[in-house]
């Protein structure tokens, strides 16, 4: 199967074809998804340096100047949310803790959507000292990224000693209210042994916890598809601890499919982005933190809102670039095709 049967075009610069799209302004794609949830990177800066998503010296830094403000990350949501149809918005990085202005940034976004959920993914460290201001700013929730409750583990993998931090950020958090925390740990065959002891750390503490199958987005390219951990491998690992019945997904659109432990109500998820792909049901659409669209995580086909806004572009401008890139959305990531090429992107520059 070739790229181009798969509905994968090729990079495009410029604006983004119409041709065929039906009047709406929503944003729909040709294969039927409607994009509801927004990822906005806002930084490529990150405290540490998880071997499946930075190289040890950390990212190249992205200059100043071409960093979307926090005026231009409002403007881009509201408008987003106004007049696109997203009904939920995520931060991400990099580490969003890493920008002193993120504060300014969920205020603003708050204070022009104040009725559209606002969250963010961070990897925890800090988060004890800012999780009240960021609360009271208006985010609602956060998914913390911690792979292993085992301290040497989580040194390894990434590269810092801050398990500590991590745990003290989860539960500011929980003391905060950006409940219900979430924990997302990417399946690592060097702490798949250890999973077991994370779900039980999530259930004792009052975490929701979420395994996602390694992607190939590590900067070192050192992905493999025969030696990364499955799903099926994972729960069998849990299943000899726990008893885990089948959940599904409340959500059509949700990537993780839960298991109920030991009776529930407890679950645990799985996303199983590789073996179990979800593509056909995918309601995402992302910036990165120096101001690029994508339709997908794994395509290399970006659109420079940045330079839109900094050109004097209008709303309904902006709006049409969102939807015509929207509109030609792959039909998904491809990993499995003999052809599949990493985005030159990687996770910390995309934003998770």
């Amino acid at each position: 199967m070739t790229l181009v049967e798969m509905g994968i075009p090729a990079v495009r610069s410029g604006r983004p074809s119409l041709d065929g799209r039906p009047e709406t302004p929503y944003l729909v794609d040709r294969f039927g998804r409607v994009a509801r949830d927004l990822r906005v990177s806002i930084t490529e800066k990150c405290s540490l340096r998880c071997t499946y998503c930075m190289p040890e010296e950390g990212l190249p830094p992205i200059p100043v100047d071409e960093l979307l403000t926090v005026d231009e990350i409002v403007r881009l949501v509201a408008l987003a949310v106004t007049e696109l149809g997203v009904r939920e918005v995520r931060f991400t990085g990099g580490e969003p803790l890493l920008r002193r202005d993120l504060e300014k940034i969920i205020e603003g976004c708050h204070e022009r959507v104040p009725e559209t959920p606002l969250a963010m993914t961070t990897n925890g460290v800090g988060l004890r000292h800012r999780a009240r201001g960021l609360a009271a700013a208006g985010l609602g929730r956060v998914n913390v990224s911690l792979d292993t409750v085992d301290r040497l583990g989580f040194a390894r993998l990434t590269r810092r000693d801050r398990l500590d931090s991590v745990f003290a950020g989860i539960r500011a958090a929980r003391d905060a209210g950006l409940a219900p925390v979430k924990v997302n740990a990417v399946l690592m065959r060097d702490t798949l042994s250890g999973a077991p002891d994370l779900l039980r750390w999530c259930l004792d503490e009052g975490c929701e916890l979420r395994f996602i199958e390694e992607m190939p987005l590590d900067a070192d390219h050192e992905w493999a598809r025969a030696e990364m951990v499955t799903a099926a491998e994972l729960l069998d690992v849990l299943g000899a601890r726990f008893t885990l019945t089948e959940a599904g997904r409340g959500d059509p659109s949700a990537p993780a499919e839960k298991w109920h432990v030991d009776g529930g109500p407890a679950t645990v998820g799985i996303i199983a982005t590789v073996t179990r792909k979800f593509c056909d049901t995918c309601d995402r659409t992302r910036l990165t933190a120096d101001g690029m669209l994508r339709s997908c995580l794994f395509s290399d086909q970006e659109f420079d809102l940045r330079q839109a806004l900094r050109g004097g572009a209008d709303d309904d401008d902006i709006a049409a670039i969102w939807r015509g890139a929207m509109w030609n959305k792959w039909a998904g990531h491809g990993i499995d095709a003999e052809n599949f090429v990493p985005p030159e992107r990687t996770m910390g520059a995309i934003g998770g």
